[in-house]
Protein backbone atom coordinates (compact mmCIF):
# COMPACT_ATOMS: atom_id res chain seq x y z
CA UNK A 1 0.00 0.00 0.00
CA UNK A 2 1.29 3.52 -0.30
CA UNK A 3 1.36 6.30 1.80
CA UNK A 4 -2.20 7.82 1.17
CA UNK A 5 -3.80 3.88 2.12
CA UNK A 6 -1.60 3.62 5.08
CA UNK A 7 -2.90 6.85 6.77
CA UNK A 8 -6.45 6.51 5.65
CA UNK A 9 -6.01 2.61 7.37
CA UNK A 10 -4.47 4.55 10.47
CA UNK A 11 -7.05 7.17 10.55
CA UNK A 12 -9.42 3.85 10.53
CA UNK A 13 -8.05 1.73 13.35
CA UNK A 14 -7.79 5.18 15.49
CA UNK A 15 -11.52 6.31 15.08
CA UNK A 16 -12.49 3.57 17.83
CA UNK A 17 -9.86 4.83 20.01
CA UNK A 18 -10.49 7.81 19.98
CA UNK A 19 -14.28 6.59 21.23
CA UNK A 20 -12.47 4.93 23.97
CA UNK A 21 -11.03 7.45 24.94
CA UNK A 22 -13.01 10.36 25.02
CA UNK A 23 -15.49 8.26 27.56
CA UNK A 24 -12.36 7.97 30.32
CA UNK A 25 -10.89 11.05 29.71
CA UNK A 26 -14.42 12.50 30.48
CA UNK A 27 -13.78 11.13 34.18
CA UNK A 28 -10.52 11.98 34.28
CA UNK A 29 -11.69 15.59 33.20
CA UNK A 30 -13.13 15.47 36.77
CA UNK A 31 -10.56 15.04 38.87
CA UNK A 32 -8.52 17.73 36.65
CA UNK A 33 -11.52 20.39 37.72
CA UNK A 34 -10.98 18.90 41.10
CA UNK A 35 -7.66 20.00 41.14
CA UNK A 36 -8.43 23.21 40.60
CA UNK A 37 -7.49 23.54 36.54
CA UNK A 38 -9.30 24.94 34.01
CA UNK A 39 -10.88 23.03 30.92
CA UNK A 40 -7.94 24.86 28.43
CA UNK A 41 -5.16 23.76 30.55
CA UNK A 42 -6.74 20.40 31.41
CA UNK A 43 -6.95 19.60 27.99
CA UNK A 44 -3.50 20.86 26.74
CA UNK A 45 -2.15 18.66 29.62
CA UNK A 46 -4.14 15.55 27.80
CA UNK A 47 -3.23 16.42 24.16
CA UNK A 48 0.76 16.84 26.13
CA UNK A 49 1.15 13.68 27.99
CA UNK A 50 -1.25 10.93 26.61
CA UNK A 51 -0.90 8.94 29.64
CA UNK A 52 -4.01 8.03 32.12
CA UNK A 53 -2.48 6.60 35.53
CA UNK A 54 0.28 9.46 34.70
CA UNK A 55 -1.93 12.29 33.84
CA UNK A 56 -4.48 10.94 37.26
CA UNK A 57 -1.60 10.65 39.59
CA UNK A 58 -0.22 14.20 38.10
CA UNK A 59 -3.86 15.51 38.91
CA UNK A 60 -3.88 13.92 42.07
CA UNK A 61 -0.23 15.64 43.39
CA UNK A 62 -1.59 19.06 41.66
CA UNK A 63 -4.53 18.75 44.40
CA UNK A 64 -2.58 18.14 47.59
CA UNK A 65 -0.07 21.14 46.40
CA UNK A 66 3.06 19.27 45.76
CA UNK A 67 6.16 20.54 44.06
CA UNK A 68 7.06 20.71 40.92
CA UNK A 69 10.04 18.07 41.99
CA UNK A 70 8.08 15.83 43.07
CA UNK A 71 5.30 16.11 40.13
CA UNK A 72 8.58 15.67 37.30
CA UNK A 73 9.51 12.56 39.18
CA UNK A 74 6.05 11.06 39.58
CA UNK A 75 5.51 11.58 35.69
CA UNK A 76 8.83 10.03 35.28
CA UNK A 77 8.05 6.65 37.07
CA UNK A 78 4.61 6.67 36.30
CA UNK A 79 5.34 6.72 32.35
CA UNK A 80 8.62 5.15 32.78
CA UNK A 81 6.78 1.63 30.48
CA UNK A 82 6.23 3.65 27.56
CA UNK A 83 10.21 4.12 27.02
CA UNK A 84 10.24 0.70 26.66
CA UNK A 85 7.11 0.67 24.14
CA UNK A 86 9.20 3.02 22.24
CA UNK A 87 12.43 1.15 22.11
CA UNK A 88 10.55 -2.24 20.98
CA UNK A 89 8.37 0.01 18.24
CA UNK A 90 11.51 1.40 17.18
CA UNK A 91 12.48 -2.43 15.87
CA UNK A 92 9.33 -2.44 13.45
CA UNK A 93 10.59 0.83 11.54
CA UNK A 94 12.93 1.08 8.48
CA UNK A 95 16.58 1.55 9.75
CA UNK A 96 16.21 4.37 7.48
CA UNK A 97 13.82 5.42 9.06
CA UNK A 98 14.77 9.40 10.28
CA UNK A 99 15.31 10.30 14.19
CA UNK A 100 12.42 12.86 13.55
CA UNK A 101 10.02 10.70 12.83
CA UNK A 102 11.11 8.26 15.42
CA UNK A 103 11.08 11.23 18.16
CA UNK A 104 7.50 11.84 16.85
CA UNK A 105 6.02 8.60 17.00
CA UNK A 106 7.52 8.31 20.31
CA UNK A 107 6.63 11.23 22.00
CA UNK A 108 2.69 10.64 21.05
CA UNK A 109 2.84 6.35 21.69
CA UNK A 110 -0.05 5.37 24.19
CA UNK A 111 -0.50 2.05 25.18
CA UNK A 112 -3.61 1.08 22.56
CA UNK A 113 -1.31 3.44 19.75
CA UNK A 114 1.18 0.89 20.83
CA UNK A 115 -0.86 -2.16 20.34
CA UNK A 116 -2.18 -1.52 16.78
CA UNK A 117 1.40 -0.17 15.68
CA UNK A 118 3.22 -3.55 16.67
CA UNK A 119 0.31 -5.33 14.93
CA UNK A 120 0.62 -4.07 11.31
CA UNK A 121 2.33 -6.85 9.25
CA UNK A 122 6.11 -6.77 8.39
CA UNK A 123 7.99 -2.63 8.77
CA UNK A 124 6.05 0.33 10.39
CA UNK A 125 5.15 2.73 7.86
CA UNK A 126 5.35 6.14 10.26
CA UNK A 127 2.84 7.33 7.87
CA UNK A 128 0.18 5.18 9.52
CA UNK A 129 0.87 5.32 13.54
CA UNK A 130 0.51 9.29 12.69
CA UNK A 131 -3.09 8.83 11.20
CA UNK A 132 -3.72 6.88 14.65
CA UNK A 133 -2.60 9.46 16.28
CA UNK A 134 -4.47 12.24 14.39
CA UNK A 135 -7.74 10.22 14.86
CA UNK A 136 -6.92 9.05 18.98
CA UNK A 137 -5.71 11.66 20.67
CA UNK A 138 -8.48 14.62 20.10
CA UNK A 139 -10.87 12.04 21.23
CA UNK A 140 -8.45 12.02 24.76
CA UNK A 141 -8.14 15.76 24.92
CA UNK A 142 -11.79 16.91 23.60
CA UNK A 143 -12.67 14.08 26.37
CA UNK A 144 -10.91 15.71 29.43
CA UNK A 145 -11.98 18.99 28.23
CA UNK A 146 -15.90 18.55 28.29
CA UNK A 147 -15.14 16.84 31.95
CA UNK A 148 -14.05 19.85 33.41
CA UNK A 149 -16.79 21.87 31.48
CA UNK A 150 -19.38 19.43 32.94
CA UNK A 151 -17.86 19.46 36.13
CA UNK A 152 -18.30 22.76 36.73
CA UNK A 153 -21.78 22.97 35.30
CA UNK A 154 -23.16 19.57 36.89
CA UNK A 155 -24.18 19.18 41.02
CA UNK A 156 -21.04 18.48 43.40
CA UNK A 157 -22.95 15.11 44.03
CA UNK A 158 -23.31 14.20 40.26
CA UNK A 159 -19.55 15.32 39.96
CA UNK A 160 -18.79 13.16 43.12
CA UNK A 161 -20.25 10.25 41.48
CA UNK A 162 -18.86 10.85 38.13
CA UNK A 163 -15.36 11.01 39.93
CA UNK A 164 -15.65 7.70 40.76
CA UNK A 165 -15.36 6.12 37.07
CA UNK A 166 -11.41 6.50 36.76
CA UNK A 167 -11.54 4.56 39.80
CA UNK A 168 -13.77 1.71 37.76
CA UNK A 169 -11.42 1.93 34.82
CA UNK A 170 -8.43 0.91 37.18
CA UNK A 171 -10.18 -1.83 38.52
CA UNK A 172 -11.11 -2.91 35.02
CA UNK A 173 -7.48 -3.00 34.15
CA UNK A 174 -5.69 -4.48 37.07
CA UNK A 175 -8.70 -6.84 37.96
CA UNK A 176 -8.45 -9.49 34.90
CA UNK A 177 -4.51 -9.92 35.52
CA UNK A 178 -4.97 -9.94 39.15
CA UNK A 179 -6.97 -13.11 39.02
CA UNK A 180 -4.82 -14.99 36.99
CA UNK A 181 -1.76 -14.55 38.40
CA UNK A 182 -1.39 -14.55 42.35
CA UNK A 183 1.57 -12.78 42.74
CA UNK A 184 0.36 -9.60 40.98
CA UNK A 185 -2.84 -9.68 43.41
CA UNK A 186 -0.62 -10.17 46.52
CA UNK A 187 1.12 -7.29 45.45
CA UNK A 188 -1.75 -5.11 44.46
CA UNK A 189 -3.31 -5.52 48.14
CA UNK A 190 0.19 -4.54 49.87
CA UNK A 191 0.17 -1.87 47.85
CA UNK A 192 -3.25 -0.68 48.56
CA UNK A 193 -2.84 -1.98 52.33
CA UNK A 194 0.40 0.42 52.70
CA UNK A 195 -1.36 3.72 51.05
CA UNK A 196 -4.06 3.16 53.46
CA UNK A 197 -1.51 2.89 56.59
CA UNK A 198 0.69 5.96 54.86
CA UNK A 199 -2.60 8.08 55.68
CA UNK A 200 -3.50 7.24 58.90
CA UNK A 201 -0.13 6.07 60.64
CA UNK A 202 3.49 8.13 61.48
CA UNK A 203 5.10 6.70 57.97
CA UNK A 204 6.38 9.25 56.41
CA UNK A 205 5.78 12.02 58.86
CA UNK A 206 6.07 15.08 57.85
CA UNK A 207 6.64 13.98 53.96
CA UNK A 208 3.55 15.43 51.36
CA UNK A 209 1.37 13.38 49.52
CA UNK A 210 3.27 13.45 46.48
CA UNK A 211 6.77 12.40 48.22
CA UNK A 212 4.32 9.30 49.75
CA UNK A 213 3.23 8.26 46.43
CA UNK A 214 6.69 8.18 44.86
CA UNK A 215 8.18 6.12 47.63
CA UNK A 216 5.63 3.67 47.73
CA UNK A 217 5.81 3.22 43.88
CA UNK A 218 9.17 2.98 43.54
CA UNK A 219 10.02 0.27 46.61
CA UNK A 220 7.00 -1.65 45.67
CA UNK A 221 8.00 -1.95 42.01
CA UNK A 222 11.10 -2.35 43.17
CA UNK A 223 10.47 -4.95 45.94
CA UNK A 224 8.60 -7.18 43.42
CA UNK A 225 10.93 -6.82 40.80
CA UNK A 226 13.55 -8.59 42.72
CA UNK A 227 11.17 -10.86 44.76
CA UNK A 228 9.30 -12.08 41.82
CA UNK A 229 10.98 -11.33 38.71
CA UNK A 230 8.97 -12.02 34.88
CA UNK A 231 10.73 -15.22 33.53
CA UNK A 232 11.22 -14.30 30.01
CA UNK A 233 9.42 -17.31 27.34
CA UNK A 234 11.51 -20.15 26.02
CA UNK A 235 12.21 -19.92 22.60
CA UNK A 236 9.70 -22.39 20.39
CA UNK A 237 11.39 -25.80 19.23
Amino acid sequence: MGNRSWFVKGLRDGFPICMGYFAVAFTLGIAAKNAGMTAFQAALTSLLVNASAGEFAGFTLIAAGASYLELAIMMLVANARYLLMSCALSQKLDEKTSLLHRMLIGFDLTDEIFGVSIAVPGKLKPIYTYGVILMALPGWSLGTYFGVLLGNILPAAVVSALSVGLYGMFLAIIIPPARENKVLAGIIIVSMALSYLATKTSFLQGSSSGTVIIVLTVVIAGVAAVLFPVKEEEDAE
